[in-house]
């Protein structure tokens, strides 16, 4: 058993180094962003297993899918700056810090493993939900409203929605409800799931709409804000 494990282990540090790699060789990832992907990769492996590392791959996928999608038009919504493709260190800790976090009880607290595995999903699927509506509601959105005051705004501005945006976003987080699910079966924790990563997002938009434009907050912050959010979210949902 501890030969077995230890091969296992063996293999997703492999697996994690070649993604490394790759995604600085790519630009995709800086190297400290890179570095902290690993770091998380692992932690989340050794609280979660496959599946736990199965989702946060597929959260990368899709993140990095959408992200380098019609890059072009996304250039011309900032015209005096090029819209980023390669994500920094606090980015990834953003997005992925709440799974990471989550693992650390699931490693100390076995007893309520699935538990933490339901809100390590749900962070996910905020952290989906909120990449893709923002990054492809850029490019296919047609009316864009402040999520507070529901008054007509350009796109691209922090906490600015559309029905395209929010709708593409609803479907990241059904992605990674389904993932989570067919990996533990199918149950009342894909709808939890599927909810908090749809109302993470939104809180995500108002966050932006009211603290971030205040610059109390950064992008970083709030990204972080929406994963956490989901996951308490999704324990309250659960508890009910």
């Amino acid at each position: 058993m501890a030969f077995s494990s230890l091969s296992h282990i063996a293999l997703v540090l492999v697996l994690l180094i070649i993604v490394m790699v790759i995604c600085i060789k790519t630009g995709k990832l800086s190297i400290p962003a890179s570095l902290a992907a690993g770091l998380t990769g692992l932690l989340v492996y050794a609280g979660a297993g496959y599946t736990g590392l199965g989702l946060l791959g597929v959260f990368f996928i899709l993140g990095t899918l959408a992200t380098s999608h019609r890059k072009d038009l996304k250039a011309k919504i900032h015209p005096d700056s090029v819209h980023p493709e390669t994500r920094k260190a606090g980015q990834v800790f953003a997005n992925g810090g709440m799974a990471a976090l989550l693992a650390i009880p699931m490693i100390i607290d076995p007893a309520h493993a699935t538990l933490y595995g339901m809100m390590m999903a749900a962070s996910l699927a905020s952290a989906t939900a909120d990449t893709l509506s923002s990054e492809l509601g850029m490019v296919y959105g047609r009316n864009f409203y402040n999520i507070l005051s529901f008054k007509k705004e350009p796109k691209g501005l922090d906490g600015v929605v559309s029905i395209e945006g929010t709708l593409i976003g609803a479907a990241g987080a059904f992605i990674i409800a389904a993932a989570y699910s067919l990996s533990t079966g199918f149950d009342k924790r894909f709808v939890i799931i599927l909810l908090a990563g749809v109302i993470g997002n939104l809180a995500d938009s108002v966050l932006g709409a009211s603290l971030e434009r205040k610059h109390y907050i950064n992008n970083d912050v709030v990204n972080f804000l929406n994963t956490f959010f989901a996951a308490v979210i999704a324990l309250l949902l659960y508890l009910l």
